[in-house]
């Protein structure tokens, strides 16, 4: 490739990988997808990503090779000044990036809920509550706010991007509740405002298909 082009290998229904793509098109830099199969990991994959063997991973002037999507987000706001992505206050960048980490830890409860935990039990219970929790404090950021990054999609709009599309997918595999409308009105209008945007809108799996995806992954997982 080019001494310039750029390469984001990826899994469809990864919410790290789009992340990594709506950062690129907010930017407007050009790149080739390449499409990985988690289940059966290309050489070029294990090549690239030695430590995690995992996607998404971002190929740059073919030397710079990128892994983890919030580092690959931090290396695109860098390397193209367009668009910025994190605030320019440096305890404001601390609190996206602190709130993004706090959001990931709670993604990693939700999938289990979604898709390894039985319909009840304590420890169900205690990963519901505690995701509730974090989505209570998320409801305070974004109150009186269009999107966290202010009238623009910035950095913490791209990390909690899932929590708008992945989350309400998650909850009707898992059959629950982490979101109520009436509970958290702002987070509800950020999700509508954060899934209007065109570059978001075009750039989503079919619903469908991530259904039918995360419900076979539920059966085949689940613990009765």
């Amino acid at each position: 490739m080019g001494s310039e082009e750029v390469k984001l290998l990826s899994f469809w229904v990864s919410p790290f990988g789009k992340r990594i793509e709506w950062a690129l098109k907010l930017k407007g830099v050009e790149y080739e997808y390449i499409e990985e199969d988690i289940f059966n990991k290309s050489s070029l994959l294990l090549e690239l990503n030695p430590v995690h063997k995992k996607v998404p991973v971002l190929v740059h002037a073919e030397k710079s090779i990128i892994a983890e999507s919030f580092i690959i987000l931090e290396y695109i706001d860098e390397k193209w000044k367009q668009y910025s992505l994190l605030p320019h206050h440096p305890y404001q960048r601390a609190l996206a990036r602190f709130w993004a980490a706090t959001a990931e830890e709670m993604f990693r409860k939700v999938v289990w809920i979604a898709l390894r935990s039985p319909t009840s039990g304590d420890e169900r219970e205690k990963a519901l509550k505690e995701s509730r929790e974090v989505m209570e404090r998320i409801e305070e950021e974004i109150r009186g706010k269009k999107y966290f990054g202010g009238d623009n999609i910035g950095y913490l709009d791209i990390a909690l991007g899932w929590i708008s599309y992945w989350l309400p997918v998650l909850e009707e595999v898992g059959s629950m509740q982490i979101i109520d409308p009436l509970k958290f009105p702002a987070t509800t209008a950020w999700m509508t405002n954060f899934l209007s945007n065109p570059v978001i809108k075009d750039n989503l799996p079919p619903r469908d298909k991530m259904l039918v995806y995360l419900k076979d992954l539920r059966s085949k997982y689940i613990v009765l």
